[in-house]
């Protein structure tokens, strides 16, 4: 069984910008391995503390016949951290899919590359109950450090229930859960099935809740478990949304964490209002009027702005902004320019000419 490094469960423990690293095309829709590399390199200059490789972000279609991109931009990533020399701890998570046999496969794929963190998906699954998704868990946990993800239904997840977290959490490999069901209630499920597990102490929480980021990063949240008071701290973030403004994003985590620390009540506030001003920005980005069809592709068109990338073409052709998103992007743009990190991508693709 693969152990997690200590240096990167302590980063892990102590929260960080962990962006959901999207796919780079050209217009022929292959892989741009030169913007591939790019997009990394800026996630690394921008201060995130690790990336995840092989999400949704990263377009599930990488793992079908025919398009077999998954090892490369897996590599590709391991590749451009390696020649950075960092100095420093930095998070690599490689998304897991698929039945176990699959997801198997996937995580000795990660593991040989060099990737801390499995993310486990159950997206596709919905033939399976949720004990034979514990057994598929376990198994892939044998392989690889697990990083839990409850993928909102929207974008093909599934209903998880609170005693599926509680027994999840069990699993002595795992060692983070990013939640994204993007409601309420289970993001609850979620944290009461950690709170109620033994191992609720050795488990870090991340939110993948795109629309209420900033709440779910300045809540602490308390459940009583026979008799006993215990609380968890949604610590960092896996997030589509850094994908794109990720300098600005590691400063609103700092910005998070010494509000927390000091208890500033005016800071606080502030991230309250900033926080309804992420989410409208995310709404529009992740085109959450049209069901998320748009999601992908928003990304795009954002780091196809900064001149990250070429354009916004993805794997499936019918991936494309919705009517009246692009006019939606440009209203985020001129409302929030304090979310934006133009400066920072401007000045970095300008050291690199």
């Amino acid at each position: 069984m693969k152990k997690l490094k200590p240096e990167i469960n302590e980063l892990l423990q102590e929260g960080t910008v962990i962006p959901a690293h999207p796919l780079a095309l050209n217009a022929d829709r292959k892989l741009d391995e030169g913007r591939q590399r790019l997009l990394t390199q800026y996630y690394l200059a921008s201060g995130a503390g690790g990336i995840a490789v092989g999400v949704h972000s990263t377009q599930f279609e990488i793992r079908n016949k025919g398009i077999d991109l998954l090892e490369p931009v897996l590599r590709l990533a391991i590749e451009e951290i390696e020649k950075a020399q960092l100095s420093h701890p930095f998070i690599k998570v490689a998304g897991i899919v698929g039945p176990t046999e699959q997801a198997v496969r996937e995580a000795e794929l990660a593991s040989e590359l060099g990737y801390d963190l499995g993310l486990l998906s159950a997206g596709g699954l919905g033939h399976l109950s949720e004990h034979e998704l514990i057994k598929r868990a376990e198994k892939v946990a044998e392989v690889i450090p697990l990083f839990g993800f409850y993928l909102q239904p929207a974008v093909g997840g599934r209903l998880l229930s609170f005693d599926f977290w509680r027994d999840f959490s069990e699993i002595p490999n795992v060692k983070a859960i990013k939640m994204a069901p993007f409601n309420r209630y289970q993001t609850l499920d979620v944290l009461r099935g950690i709170c109620s597990s033994s191992r609720f102490e050795e488990i870090a929480v991340y939110t993948g809740n795109d629309d209420n980021i900033v709440a779910d990063l300045l809540t602490d949240f308390r459940f009583t478990v026979n008799g006993e008071i215990r609380e968890k701290s949604v610590v960092g973030g896996l997030l589509g949304h850094w994908a794109v403004w990720t300098q600005k994003a590691v400063s609103l985590l700092e910005e998070i964490k010494r509000s927390k620390r000091e208890g500033d009540a005016g800071l606080l506030n502030e991230l309250l209002t900033r926080g309804v001003e992420v989410t409208d920005a995310n709404a529009v980005v992740f085109d959450a009027h049209n069901d998320f069809h748009g999601c992908i592709p928003g990304i795009h068109e954002i780091l196809r702005r900064q001149g990250l990338l070429e354009g916004r073409w993805c794997l499936n052709p019918k991936e494309e902004l919705s009517p009246g998103q692009m006019e939606e992007i440009d209203r985020i743009y001129a409302s929030y320019p304090h979310l934006n990190d133009d400066a920072f991508v401007h000045d970095f693709l300008s050291s690199r000419t």
